[in-house]
């Protein structure tokens, strides 16, 4: 029974079970039992909990990041009233003492909605005419309209998205469910990263948005290539077989193991799951990257062209991750920074990621698997109501409103959820911190954010952080 109060400790609860594992002479009949491929098991790792407190309505994430901050006011926040203001003075009661990026000291003007929007599904979703197959699926979609994040750069947003905070090396949300669930599979990473790129000014992600932060480095994001070698140094070296690999791999471990039992360090111990973990992927990375397997309509579904590294492939290898039991999947599409010629971009974003990610969606729904994949969609921040751009109208960076959907895994389909203003500046009804988000997600998995925490210099350390976080119980089935 798991306890009233779930905390982890990293030092006697934590490494008791590993180090009495080792100590009893057990580790190189795990090595073995591991490299003679036992069947998959889900919460595999001693030192993993098992944190759910409630039945889960999730079983797994795939998070697909438009990198750069797509617009709001060009997807799913039409304003009428913005629409009218086009071109006039921006009301100062709405910007003054604001948070403002690279529009500081310049004369404020209002920019109205680029595109057009049309009521789509069953409530009359409205979405922009830029996302023609997001029109599609609008009764999959809870459009969460209310997103606030604090962070008005990229990198620091992106952080911000990725960890519930802006300071570097803490663990990203990937790794926090990883730690918290375990995988549901042997063979493959349970957190794996893909990114593709697109549009205008696509920045550059670093590593450490997928880093496992202070828990231990097993549970970092391991990025995956669209094309090319998949993983790097995955082969075996010419002229080394798999056989001689299996021998080196296994006296490896066995060293770092006598080692360990009188080190008991949890980095040495990431460093034999390491090696186990490489050896089974020299396996099953080439047949998961595989696409001959994969019927001509469902490439056609996606648009998609195996190894080519776009968004379409990595969302069809999202969706063979999730099947093979990946825990976290993690997308970024760069290309959505939109600070001119706004209309020229979205059309090159959009036309990249809107039938590819409708695709996902029904792939995953045909298959039985929407119901408990959680996905998740969005930018690290939106785009300002005020003009910005050379070229065209663009907008700057905002972070007092945006929009975000998630679809499946116990979330409601055909919904909007929260409000801007009338000009589309400020979230006001319903309000969605990204600390919320991180809140929600947790409790679709199973876990009780408030009482998921690691002790790390003294502090209950939680991905939701010490302030105050709401699970948003109004998007739920």
């Amino acid at each position: 029974m798991i306890p009233d109060h779930f905390q982890i400790n990293d030092n006697a609860m934590r490494f008791a079970n590993r180090r009495t594992f080792l100590q009893g002479g057990l580790g190189a009949i795990a090595l073995t039992s591991l490299l003679n491929e036992v069947g998959s098991a889900q919460n595999t790792d001693p030192t993993t909990p098992f944190s759910t407190r409630q039945p889960p309505k999730a079983k797994r994430v795939i998070f697909l990041t438009m990198a750069g901050g797509p617009s709001h006011l060009e997807t799913f926040d039409y304003k009428p009233e913005l629409k009218r203001m086009d071109g006039k003075p921006m009301p100062e009661s709405y910007t003054t003492g604001q948070p403002i990026a690279q529009l500081q000291g310049q004369r404020l003007k209002c920019q109205g909605p680029l595109t057009r929007f049309k009521k789509h599904g069953q409530n009359g979703q409205e979405i922009s005419d830029f996302l023609p197959f997001h029109a599609k699926m609008a009764d999959d979609l809870c459009i969460i309209k209310s997103m606030v994040t604090e962070q008005i750069n990229h990198d620091p947003a992106h952080t911000f998205m990725n960890t519930g905070t802006a300071i570097n090396g803490r663990p990203s949300m990937g790794s926090w469910i990883n730690y918290g669930l375990g995988s549901e599979t042997n063979d493959l990473p349970g957190f794996v990263v893909l990114t593709s790129i697109g549009g205008r000014n696509p920045q550059p992600i670093a590593s450490r948005q997928w880093s496992a932060g202070f828990l231990p480095s097993r549970f970092q994001g391991v990025e995956f290539n669209a094309s090319g070698d998949p993983v790097h140094y995955v082969s075996n070296p010419p002229g080394v077989s798999q056989s001689q690999q299996k021998d080196v791999v296994k006296t490896i471990n066995l060293l770092n193991s006598h080692q360990n039992q009188n080190l008991n360090n949890r980095e040495l111990q990431t460093r034999i799951a390491a090696y186990e973990m490489a050896f089974r992927m020299q396996t099953a990375v080439p047949e998961l990257m595989d696409m001959s397997s994969e019927p001509k309509h469902i490439l056609d579904l996606y648009g998609a062209k195996p190894g080519d590294g776009s968004y379409a492939s990595n969302c069809l290898l999202a969706r063979r991750l999730a099947e093979r039991g990946v825990r976290f999947i993690h997308l970024y599409h760069r290309g959505w920074d939109h600070h001119g010629d706004l209309s020229r971009y979205m059309n090159i974003c959009c036309g990249l990621t809107d039938r590819p990610t409708w695709a996902l969606l029904q792939d995953l729904k045909q298959r039985g698997m929407l119901e408990d994949t959680l996905i998740v969609w969005g930018g690290e921040f939106g785009r300002t109501p005020m003009f910005q751009g050379k070229g065209g109208p663009g907008r700057d960076h905002h972070i007092k409103g945006f929009s975000m959907w998630m679809a499946g895994g116990g979330i409601q389909g055909g919904i909007s959820h929260g409000a801007t203003d009338d000009l589309g500046y400020h979230s006001v009804d319903n309000v969605v911190h990204v600390r919320d988000l991180h809140a929600t997600l947790l409790h679709q998995l199973g876990i009780d954010h408030q009482k998921f925490s690691v002790k790390y210099q003294g502090l209950d350390m939680r991905l939701t952080g010490v302030e105050k976080a709401k699970v948003v119980k109004g998007i739920l089935t």
